[in-house]
């Protein structure tokens, strides 16, 4: 384990914002996460936990020992006739992983492919698309408990899992994720719940073409960070009351809407930034992509404050013609390394 210090972060940000860390360490094993942990204590240091970069945003300045999670690997648990445990490093890149469930004949994850960042990001933010969530084919968390100084495992029925949340946003500095159970199935049972994925996936129904077609479909829509950097969509996709969206539907029949339990809907956060003029519009060096309205995108060297802006001028201009507030999905930092709110 080394310690580094004054490292810049752009590279390990898909947004590329410039952040200079006071101290940065990569952690490969969970010795070197004790290691560096005891380091941050003797020096009063804050720990800021980088997984692949694709869904933070990041001060010009961070004073705090921020850790680099690259511990590797996929090892192969019991299994039975239906289902393959696998457990994975929470260093491992999520989409060369989900590729490699679906070469191993292991299901369930191909809806979730191209989705970027790393395995140990998955869980806290039950990433999803198309119609499924990671948190179904978790079956447990290893984690370090910074608050028990102990490693343990979190089941997943205990993970809170919902849609965009899980118990590591509720206790966002307790928890570091090491590694991460999945349950996969052994026969594929396809989810072609989605509109265009089912129409793109056509007559052939297998587990390769669906992720084939998941993958042009988000290539079409989605730009390339390494071209356009971006965390993927910024937005969650509101969800609101029946009565609610019943009043909104009156003005505008069109909206693109999913039924949710409990008499809630779920609106298509890309659609009504679209329609609030915001779609290939910039702030600036900041913008909502051409394609796809939920993306934003730094266009030439943006700082944390230019982000800022953009975004809330899209919220402002949506919260006026709708009445809804978005909520960004990425997390915002402050320069102590801390998670700050999306409101100060």
């Amino acid at each position: 384990m080394q310690i580094q210090t004054q490292v810049q972060l752009k590279p390990f940000n898909t947004l590329s914002l410039d952040a200079i860390a006071s101290h940065y360490c990569k952690i490969q094993s969970n010795d070197d996460l004790i290691q560096a942990l005891d380091f941050a204590k003797q020096q009063q240091l804050n720990v800021l936990i980088l997984s692949g970069g694709s869904n933070m945003l990041l001060p010009e300045q961070i004073h705090a020992l921020v850790l680099h999670m690259d511990i590797q690997g996929i090892e192969l648990l019991d299994a039975d006739d239906q289902v393959q445990r696998l457990r994975v490093g929470a260093g491992q890149s999520w989409h060369d992983f989900v590729l490699w469930t679906t070469q191993q004949d292991f299901y369930g994850l191909q809806n979730l492919a191209l989705i970027p960042g790393l395995v140990g990001a998955s869980p806290v933010q039950n990433i999803g698309a198309y119609g499924v969530e990671v948190g179904e084919f978790i079956e447990s968390v290893e984690v370090y408990d910074r608050e028990n100084h102990s490693f343990s495992s979190i089941k997943a029925a205990d993970c809170d899992f919902a849609y965009r949340h899980s118990i590591f946003k509720d206790h966002p500095g307790r928890y570091i994720i090491t590694h991460v159970i999945f349950r996969l199935l052994k026969q594929p049972e396809l989810k072609l719940n989605y509109g265009d994925l089912k129409t793109a996936v056509g007559e052939e129904q297998t587990p390769e073409n669906l992720e084939r077609q998941v993958i042009q479909i988000r290539q079409s829509k989605l730009p390339d960070p390494k071209e356009y950097p971006n965390v993927g969509s910024f937005f969650k996709n509101p969800v609101v009351d029946l009565q609610f969206f019943d009043q909104i539907a009156q003005q505008f029949p069109n909206l693109p809407h999913y039924p949710q339990p409990n008499n809630q809907v779920k609106m298509a956060a890309g659609w009504l930034i679209d329609q609030s003029g915001w779609k290939g519009k910039q702030l600036g060096s900041v913008g909502m992509f051409h394609k796809q309205a939920l993306v934003l995108v730094n266009y030439a060297n943006a700082s944390l404050k230019d982000v800022r802006a953009t975004y809330q001028a899209v919220q402002a201009d949506v919260q006026e013609k709708f009445g809804v507030l978005l909520e960004p999905e990425p997390v915002l930092f402050a320069e102590n390394g801390m998670i700050r709110s999306h409101q100060d």
